[in-house]
């Protein structure tokens, strides 16, 4: 993927999407998905992984991607922010169920995998307190780790809760899955495809990554992607990665761009 430099995006109009550059974040890819699948154009803003981003710091008020920036409105970075942004600008079907009790469990079920203490969170709780980490070769190592410590809340009790927490939500959509298939629907909620959909696919890669014909990347991120725990070896129901790929085929495409 060509990136624009933070300068340059800050010259240009319409929807500015900051994203980790050349790396397959679950939360930067869940954005792309869920714009792309709701045809919402965007110029992708570079963010480096693990470096201060000063520049995106003084135009945005924030480090981390993603980050959506449409116009002159206030910056936008949470996942359910980018979705609300992705109804309001899109076009085709709706990524929000109109039934509110499927709305609801939609909701939930992005709020479990996206949101704070959620699987992706949970997943880089595990993954920061791993003494075996592989860090990026590339990072120059003048980031500020003890800020990221606080702003995730890294503790040994958060670390030792995690994979826990990962197992369960896992097994969770593993249950709804197998519930839906019996029912006759290939989706997580309902009969059509929604937002919680493309937010497992996504987010998989966190335990299972796509064969590198498919996401191409970096070696040290699909080492620290696929060392699982023994909860997680024992949540990882074939079920959620039929579905990813399902996903991925379906509706996101292949092979991955980042």
């Amino acid at each position: 993927m060509n990136y624009f430099s933070v300068a340059e995006a800050q010259k240009l109009a319409g929807l500015r999407l900051v994203l980790t550059a050349h790396m397959p974040g679950p939360w930067g890819e869940a954005a792309k998905a869920v714009l792309s699948v709701r045809n919402v154009k965007f110029a992708p803003v570079e963010q480096l992984a693990m470096e201060k981003n000063e520049d995106l710091f003084e135009w945005t008020g924030m480090r981390n991607a993603p980050i959506a920036v449409l116009d002159d409105e206030p910056p936008l970075s949470t996942w359910f922010e980018v979705l609300l942004l992705a109804e309001q600008m899109g076009s085709g079907s709706s990524l929000i169920p109109s039934d509110p009790l499927e709305r609801a469990l939609m909701l939930g079920f992005s709020t479990e995998i996206c949101g704070p203490d959620g699987f992706g969170w949970s997943r880089r709780l595990e993954m920061m307190g791993r003494s075996t980490i592989r860090r990026n070769p590339s990072v120059s190592g003048d980031y500020d780790m003890a800020r990221m410590t606080r702003s995730y809340g890294v503790n040994p009790e958060t670390i030792a809760r995690a994979p826990k927490r990962m197992a369960s939500i896992m097994n969770g959509l593993a249950m709804q899955l197998h519930h839906q298939k019996a029912s006759g629907s290939d989706y997580l909620v309902g009969n059509q495809l929604s937002a919680c959909d493309l937010h497992w696919a996504t987010f998989a890669g966190f335990v299972s990554p796509l064969p590198p014909a498919d996401c191409p990347m970096p070696e040290f991120m699909r080492e620290n992607y696929t060392h699982l725990t023994r909860e997680l070896v024992s949540a990882l129901d074939p079920v959620l990665l039929r579905h990813r790929d399902f996903i991925y085929r379906q509706h996101i495409g292949l092979p991955m761009d980042f």
